[in-house]
C-alpha cells in the first residue's frame, strides 16, 4: 500500500526539522559516509573488512561470553522518511518495468533504474541529499536487479556457502577463514517463500507447492538447492548456495593449498595424456569437482572434450570443448537427462567424456564408453574404493563387476583438521589392476596416500608407469627425465604463483606442443636465476 504523497512530504519535512534543530549538523564528509561501524556490548570485533565500499562491510565479531563467532553485515541504515519513501518508489517502479524496454546489460539496467528514481523524485516534488541519492539506488539496485538481502554474500570472496535452514532463523555461512558462523541475517516466513521463488525464476527454475525441491545454477555459477513451504521441509522454505569461483581452482592452487603434491600431479598429468579413465571421489564438499576440473587443464590442446553435468561446474580454456547440461522438462516434456547427454555425446566422438557425477544407469553408459577407447572423468560420492565397487555394482546403477576392468583408478579426496583449520586432501590414490581370475576380486595398487602425522604424501611404485613405458616404447630413463621434467614445471608455475586458469591452460597446451621452449621459460630461466 502506497503512502500518499501529501503525507511523505510531511514526512519529509519533520525529517529536516528535528536533523536540524541542535548542532551545526555533520561536515561534507560525514555527509557521505553512509556506514557508521560500533561493537554491540558483549562481544570483541575480529576482524572488519569492505564488500562494497561505502556500501556493505562485515564484522567479524566474538561473543565474550559464548566465545561463538558471528558474522555481521552492515548495510546504510535508514531513516523513517528514507524507507517510507524506498517502499513508494519500489512500487512504482515494478509498474514501469513491467511498461518500458529496460536493457540486457546490468550497466543497461542500472542506467534505467537511476533515471527513473530522479524522474519519479521530480515528480514527487522531493528533493533528496546525496547521501540520501546514494541509500535509496543502493537498496534499489540490489533488491531489483540482484539478490536482495544476500547480494553482499554473494560478493564476500571469503564465502563458500550460504544456508538459509528455515525463516526467523538466521543464515549461516562457510568462511574460509572463520568456517561454519552465524550472520545477523534471517527471513520472515512469507518473506523467504517469495525470495525462494524469485532465486529459483532467477535460476530459469520453477519452484512450486506441487514441486517444492529445485537444483538448478545460478545466474553467476552459484548452485542452488532449494525447497518451498513445509511440504519436504517441515520448518518453512530453505535455500542453500554453493558459491561458484570467478577463477576456477586449478593445479597451482591444489599444491599451494596442500590438497594435493607436485608427484600427485605429474601422475595425474601423464593418467590424463595417456586416456587413464579416473573417478574422483569423497563426500560433500571435499573438492571433487575442483580437482577435476583442476587436473582437466592437463587435457592436450588438440582433443575434443564433451562435458556432462546437472548444475555446470566445469570451467575449461579448450578450443575444442562441448560444454553440456541436462534440462528439466514442462509436465514430462522436453527432459534431457545425464543419460541422453552421455549418448548423444558418444555420436560426438569426443576423445575426452568429463561427467560431473556418476550417479545413475547413465554409469553402465560411461564404462561402455571407457572400454570403447574414450578417457572418461567422473566424481562420485563414497569415501573409499569399496564403498564406490558396492555402489556401482547395486542399485540404481548394476555395473556388471566385468566392466570395472575399463577403469584406471580412484583419487579419494577428504576434508581434514588441522587444530581448528578444515583442510582438503587427497586422501588415497589407487590403480585398478585388473580382476582376479578366480576369485574374481579387483586387484589394486595403492600408488599415494596421505600421512596425517606430518601432513605429507607417501608414494609407492605405480604400475601405470610401466604401461605408459611399454605404450609409448620409452626407456626407463625417458620416463625418469619425463617425471622430473613435469614436476620441475609445476614447481616453477608454484614458485611464481601463477594460477590463473586461462595461463596456465596455455603453458600446459604449449608443452606439448613446443616443451623445449616451455622448459627454458618456464624452469632453466628459473634455476639460472637461482
Amino acid at each position: 500500500m502506497r503512502l500518499p504523497l501529501r503525507r511523505l512530504r510531511a514526512l519529509r519535512e519533520a525529517t529536516q526539522v528535528r536533523s536540524t534543530s541542535g548542532d551545526e549538523g555533520p561536515s561534507k564528509e560525514e555527509d557521505i559516509r553512509l556506514l557508521t561501524p560500533r561493537v554491540p556490548e558483549g562481544f570483541v570485533e575480529i576482524e572488519r573488512y569492505w564488500i562494497e565500499e561505502p556500501y556493505s562491510m562485515v564484522q567479524i565479531l566474538l561473543n565474550e561470553r559464548t566465545k561463538v563467532k558471528k558474522y555481521c553485515l552492515l548495510e546504510p541504515p535508514m531513516s523513517p522518511f528514507e524507507y517510507t519513501l524506498l517502499e513508494r518508489l519500489f512500487n512504482d517502479l515494478q509498474e514501469l518495468v513491467g511498461k518500458e524496454e529496460v536493457g540486457e546489460s546490468i550497466e543497461e539496467r542500472e542506467e534505467f533504474l537511476e533515471r527513473k528514481v530522479r524522474d519519479l523524485l521530480r515528480w514527487y516534488g522531493l528533493d533528496v541529499d546525496e547521501r540520501g541519492m546514494l541509500k535509496l539506488l543502493y537498496y534499489l539496485k540490489r533488491n531489483f536487479l540482484r539478490e536482495g538481502k544476500i547480494t553482499a554474500l554473494l560478493k564476500d570472496d571469503y564465502i563458500e556457502d550460504i544456508s538459509c535452514t528455515a525463516p526467523n532463523s538466521p543464515i549461516f555461512l562457510y568462511h574460509r577463514v572463520h568456517h561454519s558462523i552465524e550472520t545477523n541475517i534471517s527471513f520472515e516466513e512469507e518473506e523467504l517463500d517469495a525470495f525462494v521463488m524469485r532465486l529459483c525464476q532467477r535460476s530459469g527454475r520453477h519452484i512450486s507447492y506441487a514441486k517444492p525441491l529445485v537444483d538448478a545454477t545460478m545466474p553467476d555459477g552459484s548452485r542452488l538447492q532449494a525447497t518451498l513451504g513445509r511440504v519436504v521441509t517441515s520448518r518453512g522454505s530453505s535455500f542453500t548456495i554453493r558459491r561458484f569461483r570467478e577463477e576456477p581452482i586449478t593445479p597451482v592452487h591444489l599444491m599451494k593449498y596442500g590438497t594435493v603434491s607436485p608427484d600427485i600431479l605429474v601422475y595425474l598429468w601423464l593418467a590424463i595424456e595417456n586416456k587413464k579413465s579416473l573417478i574422483f571421489l569423497g563426500g560433500t564438499a571435499t573438492g571433487k569437482t575442483s580437482i577435476l576440473n583442476a587436473v582437466s587443464l592437463f587435457i592436450p590442446p588438440t582433443a575434443k572434450i564433451v562435458s556432462i553435468e546437472d548444475t555446470r561446474e566445469v570451467r575449461l580454456h579448450h578450443p575444442n570443448w562441448i560444454a553440456s547440461v541436462t534440462k528439466e522438462g514442462i509436465k514430462g516434456e522436453g527432459t534431457v537427462t545425464m543419460f541422453d547427454l552421455l549418448k548423444a555425446a558418444l555420436r560426438q566422438r569426443p576423445e575426452y567424456i568429463l561427467v560431473g557425477e556418476v550417479r545413475g544407469v547413465e554409469a553402465i553408459t560411461l564404462f561402455q564408453a571407457m572400454s570403447t577407447g574414450h578417457a572418461t572423468y567422473s566424481t562420485m560420492h563414497a569415501d573409499s574404493v569399496q564403498s564406490a565397487i558396492n555402489r556401482l555394482e547395486s542399485d540404481p546403477i548394476n555395473l556388471p563387476h566385468i566392466m570395472l576392468d575399463a577403469l584406471h583408478g580412484f583419487c579419494i579426496q577428504q576434508i581434514v583438521y588441522k587444530g581448528d583449520e578444515r583442510l582438503r586432501r587427497t586422501k588415497v590414490l589407487v590403480e585398478l589392476t585388473g580382476i582376479d581370475p578366480h576369485m574374481g576380486r579387483i586387484r589394486i595398487n595403492e600408488v599415494f596416500r596421505w600421512n596425517p602425522y606430518d601432513d605429507s604424501f607417501e608414494m609407492s611404485s605405480p604400475e601405470m608407469y610401466r604401461i605408459i613405458m611399454r605404450e609409448r616404447g620409452w626407456s626407463e630413463g625417458e620416463l625418469k627425465r619425463e617425471l622430473s621434467d613435469r614436476k620441475a614445471l609445476l614447481t616453477a608455475l608454484l614458485e611464481r604463483d601463477v594460477r590463473d586458469y586461462r595461463v596456465l591452460s596455455e603453458v600446459f597446451h604449449r608443452y606439448y606442443l613446443d616443451k623445449e621452449r616451455v622448459m627454458s621459460t618456464y624452469v632453466e630461466h628459473e634455476e639460472h636465476e637461482e
